[in-house]
């Protein structure tokens, strides 16, 4: 949610900004209504103070004059604060549907085809024979099973065993590592969360709530990603600055519905219901937000650098953004089958738009601030299909990223010859 102040001072900026992510905001109502509801605030404030002052002025019984003041305040005082409740239901409706505008470096664009790619590292290998894709090396290799995913599952899911299943783990192993040494706290996190707690993330809007899996009566959603569970920690909670920033590292189970990826990457683990994921979370203060977006930014990139696979950062565009986010940035990896690069992870600063709907703060000096949140992915299960097919082998094996190798104890995932 934003500040109300910023809306008051900057209406038409804010419509602006939510029209360049897809929402049309009627700003003229939500100001009628802010108007109307600063005017009933004023009024009971008056009201009740004139309740105080006959109370003052009663000595001993009242007289018939004061009993009747005091049936004529109450009367009124309950029809303002009724009138309140509705005007304020109705703009409290209003704003949490208004989305975090972009910051001011992002640029204006429909949807993902106008997205900036900003950077480009590594080249793509080029290989001397016919290469496979990642689902013909792990079924080869005997590490990936989505058949049977299929009969239990149903579509758009997978088994990781074997070597897939370990390598699997070296990621997160390696994320775990890595992050403790940069003194993020590890953190396992829930993975269902109350619908109010996924409204105040601002993840149930701008149609986000297809791809949410939910409980049979609505009341708990499954988490999409770990921030969801990770963020809220904070909720009502009031962290002093000198521990700022405060940085989570966390891994859980995410599920996807993938609504309106009909027909879009059913073949393999891209694009699936169910997959693992290690995530970061950080909490710093006012203004601090762009150099820990940065700072973010620079680990998914060491993680691509340390796997060896050539990818690229692309800065993600207004139609593109998501409800919450102000700025994002995505990491492609190129996948040598499909001959383009595809998301492996992002990372976004919200600012202080979801620590306001869900009261998240700090105390600097005699100040209550909220806090501002960022959260980054640095592993799912998509880089697997990265390595399996960047380091894939003329003979069929696939070599172990060097830096994967003493959680994997091997450095080649191999076909077993039945004997």
């Amino acid at each position: 949610m934003l500040d109300i102040n910023l809306i008051r001072e900057n209406p038409k900026k804010i419509q602006q900004a939510a029209l360049a992510k897809g929402v049309t905001v009627d700003i003229d109502l939500v100001l009628k209504l802010d108007g109307e509801v600063q005017s009933l605030q004023r009024e009971i404030q008056q009201i009740r103070e004139e309740r105080n002052t006959l109370a003052k002025s009663i000595k001993g019984k009242p007289s018939p004059g004061q009993v009747e003041k005091g049936r004529e305040i109450k009367e009124e005082l309950e029809k303002k604060e009724n009138a309140f409740k509705i005007a304020d239901t109705e703009l409290q409706s209003l704003l949490v549907g208004i989305p975090n505008p972009s910051k001011p470096d992002v640029k204006v664009g429909r949807d993902e085809s106008e997205n900036e790619v900003i950077k480009t590292v590594g080249k793509p290998k080029k290989f001397d024979f016919k290469i496979k894709d990642h689902l013909e090396l792990g079924e080869a290799l005997d590490i990936i099973d989505v058949k049977k995913a299929a009969a239990v599952s149903g579509p758009r899911f997978y088994y990781l065993k074997k070597d897939g299943a370990l390598l699997s783990f070296a990621l997160k192993q390696f994320a775990f590592e890595t992050l403790l040494k940069e003194g993020f706290t590890p953190i396992l996190p829930p993975v269902l969360v109350k619908k109010d707690i996924m409204d105040g993330l601002g993840y149930t809007q701008m149609g986000d709530a297809e791809n949410i899996f939910t409980t049979e009566n609505g009341d708990l959603y499954l988490v999409g990603t770990a921030e969801q569970s990770i963020v809220p920690y904070h909720m009502n909670d009031v962290l002093r600055k000198e521990e700022l920033p405060k940085r989570y590292v966390g891994f859980s189970t995410a599920f996807r519905r993938e609504a309106g990826s009909y027909g879009k990457d059913t073949r393999g683990i891209i694009r699936v219901h169910q997959f693992d994921k290690t995530e970061m979370v950080s909490f710093v203060a006012e203004g601090e937000d762009d150099r820990e977006h940065e700072y973010m930014l620079s680990i998914e990139e060491n993680f691509m650098k340390l796997l060896g696979i050539p990818y690229q950062v692309v800065k993600v565009c207004t139609g593109d953004l998501g409800f919450n986010a102000a700025r994002k940035y995505d990491i492609e990896a190129w996948i040598p089958s499909q001959e383009k690069y595809r998301e492996m992870t992002s990372t976004s600063t919200v600012t202080d738009f979801q620590s306001r709907r869900l009261n998240m703060r700090y105390q600097d000096g005699d100040q209550r601030k909220y806090l501002q949140a960022l959260n980054g992915t640095a592993f799912s299960t998509r880089p697997l299909v990265a390595i399996l097919e960047n380091y894939q082998q003329e003979e069929g094996s696939v070599v172990v990223p060097e830096v994967l190798r003493k959680y994997m104890g091997k450095d080649k995932i191999e076909i077993i010859k039945k004997k």
